[in-house]
């Protein structure tokens, strides 16, 4: 690695920091003690270190793929963050916050510091990393441009998966005929989670993008950080953990279609 790539890794790692302080200040002297607003900030937070990462790359690897990192990030992070913020305005702060809190009574702060914001802005820096890798260094081959064109699509259907999922969902609870009833249309008849699937379908692209460098390699992990995240850790298991025992329905909605790769719905057998 280069000088001036170690030194954009320490940049964005500070600024990431900063980052989620100033969000713990303003839940803390602005919303009153709500904590939800981390993931509004969660997607945007990647634009930042995009842009922070364009700033400082500047004359160390190819200007059209610096920009077109950037924009992806951008126009990925600043809608998802769009999305969750007018999703939450007028809601119920989200529980699991709140369940932080009430298990901590004494401390509720610090433990939503060590539980919540330490680990997110970790996460968040190790997941970026693709973004900060593949703004250097320059691309001289056709295997390079094989991958940025590779890139680009993975990037396209994860974002359009994201954001038609979302819209649907969206559409889905604001009809007053589907109160009660399970989400299983349109992608989701082919992924109970296709926002999910989509989100970690952009990661995947954005890695590709990095891939002109040897360094860019390690992005790998980054991808596969979010994937097992989104799969596996805090995002669709945590979510079906209790949503069977609420949700009429869910239990079969579960057993015919895929829990995160779209797959067509599979038949169901005898109960």
């Amino acid at each position: 690695m280069t000088v001036e790539l170690l030194t954009n890794l320490w940049v964005t790692a500070v600024v990431v920091i900063a980052t989620f302080a100033a969000t713990f200040a303003v839940a803390v002297w602005i919303r009153g003690g709500r904590h939800d607003g981390i993931d509004v900030v969660w997607g945007p937070g990647f634009a930042i270190v995009a842009v922070t990462t364009l700033i400082m790359s500047s004359g160390h690897g190819d200007d059209w793929r610096r920009w077109l990192i950037t924009a992806l990030t951008c126009v990925w992070g600043v809608r998802l963050g769009t999305h969750i913020g007018l999703r939450n305005h007028g809601a119920t702060e989200d529980r699991r916050y709140v369940e932080i809190r009430e298990r901590t009574p004494r401390h509720p702060l610090a433990h939503l510091v060590r539980a919540v914001y330490v680990p997110q802005a970790v996460v968040l820096w190790v997941v970026s990393l693709p973004v900060q890798l593949g703004q250097y260094g320059h691309a001289d081959s056709a295997l390079s441009l094989i991958g940025t064109v590779l890139g680009v699509g993975v990037w396209v259907v994860g974002f359009a998966f994201e954001t038609v999922g979302d819209a649907q969902l969206a559409a889905f609870r604001a009809d007053p005929a589907t109160a009660g009833q399970v989400m299983d249309r349109g992608l989701w008849r082919y992924t109970r989670h296709p926002n999910y699937f989509g989100d970690a379908a952009v990661w995947w692209g954005l890695t590709l993008l990095a891939w002109h460098h040897v360094a860019g390699l390690i992005g790998l992990v980054s991808a596969a950080v979010m994937t097992w995240l989104l799969a596996k850790g805090t995002g669709a298991a945590l979510l079906e953990r209790s949503i069977g025992g609420r949700r009429p329905g869910y239990v079969e909605y579960v057993q015919r279609t895929s829990g995160f790769f779209p797959l067509p719905p599979r038949r169901r057998g005898p109960a």
